[in-house]
């Protein structure tokens, strides 16, 4: 367990900031079961049949090894060989009625253990945890969410647990040994109104498209979307043949469903147990700097929303994925002309009844958008441009606005002179965000002699700080490798503000 009080009492620019001993590292023991893919079909079928050539009496025994080592290490490793197996046999049909035991070890030899944190543990955002009983008086419970980055520099979403005590001391709870991935579970059902309008603005219309549609109810499943489009395809296939464009198309439609879907883990599992790993094709390498907020519904109700850049390899794409409870997360396409490029982070509730982001779309200055659709951002308005000497090559939001008496309290960082990124803030006016009324002319953190070592040198970076009480607390990320956190009292930000 972690506990430790602020430290290192200090004034940066007449800003009363507190860095505490508090640090988060990587730790490359905490592994992940993933699904191992030994590259092409027929080298898949080779490892199959070398495993189907073992004599009987050699199976249970070397079962018996693989599990003896891996057992500790993983929670349910028989059942995940099991499932491994249905999913090999669904690809490769080993033939014959096979022992329990040779599908328990055919389903070993196609699994890997990945290191989830081997490279980094960063890039941190903060929540109220929705279980606040137990505490003492004044202390809060919080979640954190962190960016946890492996073999391949594939990035993918972990969590750990804390509380804010009434002196603002931080206290992490010790994370779960083992790690579970979600179990996915098929949407009950797509809105065809609103998915044919995602169709248009990812410009998948057309004739193919209209065929596909009209196959459909106003609401169907994954299944029945996919018959429809094999349906089409099927029917160009019999008279003149699939043209490229359908085939374009179709893969489109597909993509698009299969990116707007659902998870869920158990219940009884560790928050920190709980990773949300890439799992469509347009987060295939990576999901980075989700920036959590607790949203309040109209009717009082709150509802967790994390603005995340999903990677591909080659193309960012901003994705939204929203909860109740940490069990179940929804993962949205967000679509329109202001949902682009990274940064996304919504307000904490309605502003005259519509949603409202901050992001970055020009790779340099800062904007704010408006909808009345959380999928769909059309209009944006400049708000920031890099101004200050620490903040010219490039400016950005460090997770969504707190709201406050005085206004609209935002984190931002900016980069400077040899690519250094410093953390700074401005406030909004709290009726009309349009409106910047104020802005310290220096940056609030900006990294010191014990920070600046890391896979990227000379970086601070948050995606979310929380108000507990009078005090900011902001964990933020460590040159890209680790995490640490400071504390402010949020008078001595606001009073900073020209």
């Amino acid at each position: 367990m972690q506990n430790d009080a602020p430290k290192n009492v200090m004034s940066e620019h007449s800003i009363n900031l507190r860095r505490t001993s508090v640090v988060l590292n990587p730790d490359q023991s905490r592994v992940l079961l993933r699904p191992f893919n030994p590259g092409d079909s027929q080298r898949a079928g080779r490892i199959i049949g070398r495993i189907m050539s073992l004599p009987e009496e050699q199976v249970g025994p070397l079962l018996g090894e693989v599990s003896a080592e891996f057992s500790q290490r993983h929670q349910g490793i028989r059942s995940r060989f099991l499932e491994r197996f249905e999913q090999v046999r669904r690809e490769h049909d080993p033939e014959g009625n096979l022992s329990e035991q040779r599908r328990l070890l055919i389903g070993a030899y196609f699994l890997a253990e990945y290191s989830l944190e081997s490279a980094a543990l960063f890039n941190p955002s903060i929540v109220v945890h929705p279980d606040q009983a137990g505490l003492s008086t004044g202390a809060q419970r919080f979640i954190l969410s962190l960016r946890a980055t492996g073999e391949g520099h594939i990035s993918s979403i972990t969590f750990r647990t804390g509380i804010i005590h009434s002196d603002s001391r931080i206290e992490i709870l010790d994370a779960a040994g083992f790690l579970t991935e979600p179990r996915q579970i098929p949407n009950p059902a797509y809105e065809k109104g609103l998915f044919a309008r995602k169709l248009r603005e990812l410009a998948l219309q057309g004739e193919f498209t209209g065929r596909v549609m009209d196959r459909l109810g106003d609401s169907f499943a994954m299944q029945e979307l996919r018959c429809a489009i094999d349906a089409e395809v099927d029917q160009e296939r019999q008279s003149n043949g699939v043209l490229q464009e359908d085939q374009i198309t179709a893969h489109g439609i597909w993509m698009l469903a299969r990116s707007n879907y659902e998870v869920q883990f158990q219940p009884e599992q560790q928050l920190s147990e709980r990773i949300l790993f890439p799992a469509t094709p347009s987060q295939s390498n990576g999901i980075e700097d989700a920036r959590f907020v607790r949203f309040q519904n109209d009717d009082g109700s709150y509802i967790y929303y994390a603005t995340f850049t999903a990677f591909d390899g080659k193309v960012i794409m901003p994705e939204l994925v929203e909860t109740v409870d940490f069990v179940r997360f929804r993962f949205i396409t967000l679509n329109g002309p202001a949902a682009q490029n990274k940064g996304m982070a919504m307000f904490p509730r309605k502003i005259d009844g519509q949603y409202a982001m901050l992001a970055r779309q020009d790779n340099e200055s800062i904007y704010l958008s408006f909808s009345d659709n959380i999928h769909f951002w059309n209009e944006r308005k400049l708000l920031l441009r890099p101004t200050f000497s620490w903040e010219l090559i490039q400016i950005g939001n460090c997770g969504s606005p707190i709201e406050t008496d005085a206004g609209w309290l935002v984190l931002s960082h900016g980069v400077g002179p040899l690519r250094k990124y410093c953390i700074g803030a401005f406030l909004l006016d709290r009726d009309d965000p349009s409106k910047v009324i104020g802005r310290p002319r220096a940056p609030l953190l900006e990294p010191n002699e014990n920070e600046r070592k890391g896979y990227v040198p000379n970086v601070v970076y948050t995606c979310g700080a929380l108000l507990h009480k009078s005090e900011l607390i902001i964990p933020y990320g460590l040159a890209d490798h680790a995490t640490g956190f400071a504390t402010v009292p949020v008078r001595d930000v606001l009073a900073a503000m020209e």
